[in-house]
């Protein structure tokens, strides 16, 4: 059997690149009943507001210092690779915003639904936010996308009401912290083997295959067995192509 755990972002474009590519490895090993997987937390701004206080492009221009064009020749460049995907990334028109509440939600399902729920869930949040550019602080997005995956409407007015597994989130980002994560998407392997950035299918499928070679053997160093340069984004930003 294999863990992965995975840190990640909604409001990250790597993160649901990244963890589409190796759900795509996954399905291609033919590893869907021996993989389980535990997502944690990752906030990529903390302090993000509630309400939408600018476009993407805007946003990304001030963040890497460029041209309105540019940012959005970046944008699309980012967007591209989730298209490649079959993903219909709409990255130039997301609405950014506070993601506490979307990550509060998904530690409701981990702790009262089965993984499929999760893993429903866990799509759902990205499609909401990248494919229908749907503001994920809002509260009724977050109800019916939940309610959309099976999850009952008492345990999510529970939450959505309160500060319910607002500590379970930052419990997460303190062990990111202490492990030294500094970006996501970030996937951890049978707790040892750590992947950061969003590899390529055939990458993550090369990680996963050594996994199982080695399953006996504790793994104690991080590396990345493609020699890409993969992608992450982290509080600062997100690597450029």
């Amino acid at each position: 059997m294999i863990t992965l755990t995975i840190w990640s972002d909604f409001a990250c474009p790597y993160c649901y690149i990244g963890e589409t590519r190796l759900q795509n490895a996954i399905d291609e090993l033919g590893l869907a009943d021996q993989v389980t997987t535990d997502f944690r937390a990752f906030e990529l701004d903390p302090n993000a507001s509630k309400e939408v206080v600018s476009s993407t492009p805007e946003r990304f221009a001030m963040k890497y210092r460029l041209s309105l064009e540019g940012a959005k020749e970046q944008i699309e460049q980012i967007s591209s690779l989730g298209r490649e995907l079959g993903i219909d990334f709409r990255y130039a028109t997301t609405q950014y915003s506070n993601t506490r509440d979307a990550h509060r939600l998904m530690k409701l399902a981990e702790a009262k639904y089965d993984r499929e729920t999760v893993g429903r869930l866990n799509e759902a949040l990205f499609k909401a936010y990248f494919v229908e550019n749907l503001i994920l602080a809002d509260h009724k997005v977050l109800y019916d996308k939940a309610i959309g995956v099976g999850m009952k409407e008492a345990d999510i007015k529970e939450v959505l009401e309160s500060n319910m597994y607002d500590d379970e989130v930052r419990l997460d980002e303190r062990e990111a912290m202490m492990r030294g994560i500094h970006g996501v998407p970030y996937v951890v392997i049978n707790g040892t083997f750590a992947i950061p950035g969003a590899m390529s299918t055939d990458g993550f499928k090369s990680a996963l295959q050594r996994e199982l070679r080695k399953q006996e053997k504790a793994q104690t160093e991080s590396e990345n067995t493609t020699g890409e340069r993969p992608h992450q984004c982290g509080p600062d930003g997100c690597q450029l192509l």
